[in-house]
């Protein structure tokens, strides 16, 4: 493993010296925009794996993506080495169904000191949830992006990451009640302590969301990322375009199912991602939102 190697894979050419905010927020965008947040393996019959080496192989060396426990544990591996404080946290994510934060931490994230201060660092959260650049820790602070404002917000014994966003303007009529688009206005993403992790302390839930049969990623197959103006997704069948359109108060909304014939040349295509087994898509009904 190299930083020369991911640095080539997301289009970094900054300095490596640089220990600033800057360099830090350049990569933290040029990863979410060129390498994709998926479960596709678990769909494929491969296992996810939390050895940083396996990751490497597969994110940087096989052009694929990961989700959180891939993406975050590599950049927190790519910060290090580079010399950044940064510090692996561990996060509960919100259930839109259940209307809590998960009973377990099931979302690795990244802190990171510098000159004093701390940032939140995650790469791998996928779709209009995902921060576009490094967020401050600080409490209550309004911290505008692309998707939306995003907050993070002291509650003493824990953090709450959430965010506003603007309404959806769904351009397919057959979309326009899909369980996809989410109506809420502010939404809480996660919660998490400041209490450092391990990469063993995922190994256990890395298992169990690719196996349990109630977990999201056994239900459905996910490929989303980041574009210039908003970001792609693929989840089952369905492929989404979205466009951020502040100017105008909304998110819009393309959408529409893709056949098994199309899956290929979509991931190919759009996300940049070739199998080496065959995907079995899956869309069943669970808590999720584009």
């Amino acid at each position: 493993m190299n930083l020369e190697e991911y640095f080539k894979r997301i289009g970094f050419h900054g300095s490596y010296d640089a220990l600033d905010l800057s360099t830090l927020t350049l990569i933290h965008k040029r990863h979410i925009m060129s390498i994709p947040f998926e479960n596709l393996s678990i769909h494929c019959g491969e296992t996810i794996s939390t050895d940083l080496q396996v990751i490497f192989d597969k994110i940087v060396r096989s052009c694929r993506g990961g989700w959180c426990m891939e993406n975050n544990l590599l950049l927190g591996w790519v910060l290090r080495e580079m010399g950044f404080d940064t510090t692996t946290l561990g996060s509960r994510v919100f259930n839109l169904i259940l209307k809590d934060f998960a009973p377990y931490e099931s979302h690795l994230i990244n802190k990171v000191v510098i000159d004093g201060k701390a940032y939140i660092a995650d790469v791998s959260f996928g779709v209009s949830s995902q921060v576009r650049e490094p967020l401050e820790l600080v409490s209550g602070k309004d911290q505008p992006q692309a998707p939306g404002i995003f907050r993070l917000i002291d509650k003493g014994d824990m953090w709450v990451l959430e965010k506003t966003g603007r309404r959806p303007e769904v351009l397919n009529p057959e979309f326009a009640k899909s369980g996809l688009i989410n109506r809420e206005p502010t939404k809480p993403i996660y919660c998490f302590s400041l209490n450092p992790r391990t990469p063993d302390n995922f190994v256990d839930v890395n298992r169990k969301l690719q196996t349990d049969p109630t977990s999201l990623f056994t239900n459905k197959s996910i490929c989303s990322l980041q574009t210039a103006t908003g970001f792609k997704a693929l989840i089952g069948w369905t492929y989404s375009e979205v466009t951020y359109k502040p100017e105008d108060g909304v998110d819009v909304f393309n959408m529409r199912d893709i056949t098994d014939d199309e899956l290929e040349r979509v991931l190919g295509e759009q996300f940049n991602v070739t199998l080496q087994n065959k995907l079995q898509p899956v869309g069943r009904k669970a808590s999720y939102t584009l």
